[in-house]
C-alpha cells in the first residue's frame, strides 16, 4: 500500500514539475511569416503561464519539412515542440519520399489559429461577385490568370480547389513569394489572387482590390460584409490556413494536457485575440487532442488530393 502511494506521489510530482526548464518551439518557417508572427504572440503569453520560457527556433526550408523532421526525431519529453500547419500536409504531399510519416510520427496537441484567405480581384477584371468570376472563366477557359506565392503554395492550392469545386479553369501564375504576387495583382498583370486578409486589407479599403469571398466556412470578423466562397457560389468550399502545437510521437499525457491547457488560457486573453486578428487570424481551438488528430488526418487526405489534381511539383 505504501509503495503504491509512493508511485502515485511520484507520478503527480512529475506532472506538476513539467516544464522544469525552457521549452524549445520549432517554427519550421521563416521569421516574420504567417506562422511565425502568431506563434510568437501565443508563446510569449504561454511562457508566463508555464513558468518557463518557450524559446522559438525558426527552422525554415522544404516547405516546413526540415523543422518537422527535427521534431519527429526529438525525444518525446515535451521539451521540443513545433508549430504544425496545414502547409505541413501540403508539403508532405508534394514529395514522394519523406523521412517521417506526416501524421503518425507526431503527437497532435492542440490547434490555436485559423487564418482564412480572401479571393481578391483587380477591379479591372469587372467581376463583382463570385458568380461573375465563374461565368467569365467558363466563357473563356484559361484566359483569366490567378497569382500565387509559388508552385505548391497554399495560395496555389486554394485556387486549384476552387477551380475543381466550381468546375471552371484559370491559369496559374506562380511567383516567388506573396509580395511579388500582390504587386502584380495590384498592377493588373494578373487579375485574381488569394492573399491573406492582413496583407489584402489595406488594398481592399483603398479600392485597389475587390473581395469576392473568404475561404473559411464562416465570415471573417475583419470583413463582415464579404461572403464566404461557399455562400458566394461554390457550396462546400472551405480551406483555411491553420496553426497548432505538435510534438514527437509518444508525448506523455501530462505534457499534452499542460500545453493544451496553457494554450487555451492564452488565447482567452483579449490582448492575444487582438494580436491574432491583427495577424489575419481567429482563435481556432480543437476540442481535444483526439479531435485535433482526426482533423489533421482529414486535412492530410484533402490536401493530398488537391496536390495530385493540381499537378503541383516541387521546383
Amino acid at each position: 500500500m505504501t509503495a503504491a502511494l509512493s508511485c502515485l506521489v511520484t507520478v503527480a510530482h512529475a506532472a506538476d514539475a513539467y516544464p522544469s526548464r525552457p521549452v524549445r518551439l520549432i517554427i519550421p518557417y521563416s521569421p516574420g511569416g504567417a506562422a511565425d508572427v502568431p506563434g510568437r504572440i501565443v508563446t510569449q503569453k504561454m511562457s508566463g503561464l508555464l513558468g518557463q520560457q518557450v524559446v522559438v527556433d525558426n527552422r525554415p526550408g522544404a516547405g516546413g519539412l526540415i523543422g518537422a523532421e527535427l521534431t519527429a526525431r526529438a525525444a518525446p519529453d515535451g521539451y521540443t515542440l513545433m508549430i504544425i500547419a496545414n502547409t505541413h500536409y501540403v508539403s508532405s504531399s508534394l514529395r514522394s519520399k519523406l523521412a517521417f510519416h506526416p501524421v503518425n510520427d507526431f503527437t497532435h496537441v492542440v490547434s490555436f489559429l485559423s487564418a482564412p484567405s480572401v479571393l481578391a480581384v483587380n477591379p479591372s477584371l469587372g467581376a463583382k461577385t463570385m458568380k461573375d468570376l465563374i461565368a467569365m472563366a467558363k466563357a473563356a477557359p484559361g484566359k483569366i490568370d490567378f497569382a500565387s506565392s509559388g508552385n505548391g503554395s497554399t495560395q496555389h492550392l486554394l485556387g486549384a480547389l476552387l477551380m475543381r469545386m466550381g468546375c471552371f479553369q484559370m491559369t496559374h501564375v506562380p511567383y516567388k513569394g506573396s509580395g511579388p504576387a500582390m504587386a502584380d495583382l495590384l498592377g493588373g498583370q494578373v487579375k485574381v489572387g488569394f492573399p491573406g486578409i492582413a496583407l489584402a486589407m489595406p488594398h481592399l479599403k483603398s479600392g485597389k482590390l475587390r473581395a469576392l469571398g473568404v475561404s473559411s466556412d464562416r465570415r471573417s470578423p475583419e470583413l463582415p460584409d464579404v461572403p464566404t466562397i461557399a455562400e458566394a457560389g461554390v457550396p462546400g468550399y472551405s480551406a483555411t490556413q491553420w496553426l497548432g502545437f505538435a510534438g514527437p510521437k509518444g508525448l506523455p499525457a501530462e505534457v499534452v494536457t499542460r500545453i493544451g491547457n496553457a494554450t487555451r488560457a492564452t488565447v482567452e486573453s483579449p490582448e492575444v485575440v487582438k494580436g491574432l486578428r491583427g495577424a489575419g487570424g481567429e482563435v481556432f481551438l480543437s476540442a481535444s487532442p483526439k479531435d485535433f488528430l482526426a482533423f489533421s488526418r482529414e486535412e492530410a487526405v484533402k490536401w493530398a488530393r488537391v496536390v495530385k489534381e493540381s499537378g503541383a511539383q516541387v521546383n
